[in-house]
Order: structure tokens, then sequence, then C-alpha cells
């Protein structure tokens, strides 16, 4: 037998010693393959999504915990007896915020737009020597007013997709070596603001189009999305899943670079459209952690329940497939040697 043989052996072996402790009506549901509907909505909160659940022993790693969905997703998992690795941009933002929850928690740092340092955190978690019942990749910026470039591409690209890539693939085996090892990665419904013809392989620098702050952004949610569907295809077969969530329209600092107007517009009205934090950070929480999930793979959840996505793109997985293909080459000095997953 060969090496491979004998991983996929142990993966599809972990699969069924997981199904073996479930209800037969969960099972049916995994092997259908399709999400069961939750009774949660817009309203639930992050609390009420993980009520009744004991996640001790469990350890997740979710990126901007420092405020926002992070930080209340890190202290609800915490508040539920999870092990929580809360990720910054620097480590006094990191060691702040965990020492503000309740639990056990481990502070971590990383520049998403900085390649180098995501290797260094992901080699911190990983040098722990346990694994990740999930890494929740939250952190992001959005609407920058003028096109900045890193790494000679628009900077939103870089943060939101090309940084998180890189610490999902370095994080991969950690996050696979957990019984249900799950990815959750923050997309938006802004994705419907992505250019027509969605990603753009041949101007990832938006210098042969006129810049637009949300369709920059939208570009950035959609390859959120395309990377989790890609992931999700490549994970088939095993214990691990990916999925996608769109959190909602929430009032957090993610929307300091808009307008005043926006801004105040927001504030003074935003009761009556947006969600609150504790409502915002629910569905990711939701599909980090429901039991019912498990085998749940390739979805994009709003309010806690399995959505199409606004766009054909969301769901194109020859673009998705590119991405993936693209993006390792944007990264290569990057990623581990040998990939965790086959092609």
């Amino acid at each position: 037998m060969t090496e491979l043989d004998r991983r996929t052996f142990i993966q599809r072996a972990g699969v069924l010693s997981v199904l073996a402790c479930l209800p037969p009506a969960v099972v049916a549901q995994i092997i259908s393959r399709t999400p069961p509907h939750s009774p949660f909505d817009a309203s639930s909160t992050a609390e009420e999504v993980t009520a009744g659940l004991d996640l001790a022993g469990k350890t997740y790693a979710i990126t901007g915990a420092n405020s926002g969905l992070g930080l209340e997703t890190m202290r609800v998992l915490a508040m539920r007896g999870a092990h929580v690795i809360g990720i910054a941009r620097t480590m006094d933002k990191a060691e702040q915020a965990c020492a503000s929850v309740k639990g056990q928690t481990t502070p971590a740092f990383l520049d998403l737009g900085d390649f180098e340092s995501v290797v260094n955190c992901a080699g911190m978690i990983r040098a722990m020597n346990i694994p990740l019942d999930a890494l929740v990749c939250n952190a992001g910026i959005m609407a920058l007013p003028e096109r900045e470039l890193v790494y000679g591409m628009e900077k939103q690209f870089v943060v939101n997709h090309l940084g998180h890539f890189i610490l999902i693939n370095q994080l991969m085996e950690t996050v696979m070596s957990a019984p249900q090892g799950r990815f959750v990665i923050l997309s938006s419904r802004a994705h419907q603001r992505a250019p027509e013809d969605g990603i753009q392989f041949d101007d990832l620098a938006f210098e042969k189009q006129e810049y637009g702050s949300w369709t920059a952004y939208g570009h950035s949610k959609l390859a959120n999305a395309l990377c989790s569907l890609e992931l999700a295809r490549r994970l088939s077969g095993t214990s691990t899943t990916s999925n996608s969530v769109h959190p909602g329209v929430i009032n957090t600092n993610l929307g300091r670079h808009m307008p005043w107007y926006m801004r105040w517009a927001g504030t003074l009205l935003g009761w009556a459209f947006m969600k609150n934090i504790e409502e915002g950070a629910a569905t990711q929480t939701y599909v980090a952690t429901n039991p019912a999930l498990v085998g749940v793979n390739g979805y994009y959840f709003v309010d806690c329940n399995p959505d199409p996505g606004g766009t054909p793109q969301m769901q194109d997985e020859a673009m998705a497939r590119r991405l993936w293909l693209v993006s390792e080459e944007l990264t290569r000095d990057y990623l581990p040697a040998a990939p965790a997953i086959p092609a």
C-alpha cells in the first residue's frame, strides 16, 4: 500500500468512526451531503447557536480576533469550553483581546499582507502539537478608498484572500488531524459587486480598469468563496470540510474606510437593517461547531443556512480551480514543500 493509499484509508476510517457515534438521522443527512435546515435565522446570536454545546477539549483558531465578529466568536467558543487561538495583527492586540475573554485562550499574531508573518504564525500554531478543530478565516479589510498595491496586486485581494490562502495551506495538516476539522472562510454578499466576469486573473492589480472600492472588495470576497469551494473539492473523501459564510450587514470597524455619510447612516439607522455583533458572529460560529454539520462540505451559508449565492460565479468550479492554481503560483515561496491534499 502506498503512502497516499494509507493516508486515504486512515482518513476514511476516521470518517466512519465519526459516523458511528452519530444518530441515524444525522448520518443520513451527512450521506446525502445536504446541510440540515437549522432553526436559526438572522436574529440568532452566537450564544444561541451554540447553546448546550460542550466544546471542552476542542481548539479553534480565529483571525481578526481582537475586535468585532472575531472577538465575539472567540468569546462564545471559550465560554463553551473550547481553547481558542486568538489571532490579531499585533501581539499586543491579540494579548489584550485574549485577556478580555473568560476561558482558555492563546494569543497569536500575523499581518495578512505580509506573507512571511503568516508563515511564522502558522509555525507557532503547529508547534503547539494539537489538532485544530476549525480555522475561522475572519479577518479582512473593506472598501479601501484608493487603490493600494501589495506584492504588485490590489491590497484587498492580497489581504482577504492570499494571506488566508497561505494560512490555510500552512495549517492544512493541523486541521486535518482533528476528528472532523473544519475550515470556515468569511465571504460576503458583497461578492455580487465583483466584476461580471469574475476573478480578474489578467488584472489582479486593477490597472486595466477603473478602480472601484466596492468592486475590488467584492472581487476579494468572491475569491474567498471560490477558495472555499475548491478546498472543499480537494477535501472530498476526508473527514475535513470547508464552507464559506456571509455574516450579514454589521456595523463594525471593518467599515472604517467607508465615506463618513455611510458610517453616519449606519450608526443612526443601522438598527433597521443591520445585525449587531452578537448576531453577526452567529453563522460562522454555527458552521464551525454544530454537530449536525459533520461532513457538510462546499456550501455557502447565510443566517445559519445554506444559500446559493447571488451570482453564477459563486458556483463556478472551473474558476475556483483556476484561482487555487494561480494562488499557488503567487504564493509558492510561502507554501509547504509538499501539499497535504492532492489536487
